[in-house]
């Protein structure tokens, strides 16, 4: 997969987070996080059975895909860091 493919891939999933966000207080956090599994974890997961050898530029767009979803999962702002857990 080409740095081009994986670009198109996030776009996609950004444009789900924000679509997401709008209605997240409608549908609950519950139904906001299986939307999430469902529309951004799934393409996020296709994309990494084609990352070997991936320059860090390009792992850095995926990364900052999982990182919006998690934001929106929590409902933290744009600016709140996103961390794993120790």
């Amino acid at each position: 997969m080409k740095q081009h493919d994986m670009s198109k891939v996030a776009a996609a999933c950004f444009y789900h987070l924000r679509r997401l966000r709008q209605i997240r207080r409608r549908v609950g956090t519950e139904f906001t996080v299986r939307l999430v599994l469902a529309l951004i974890t799934s393409s996020l997961d296709y994309c990494k059975s084609l990352l070997a050898g991936v320059p860090q530029s390009t792992l850095n767009v995926l990364q900052r895909v999982q990182n919006a979803a998690a934001r929106l999962i929590f409902n933290l702002g744009p600016r709140d860091h996103v961390n794993k857990s120790d």
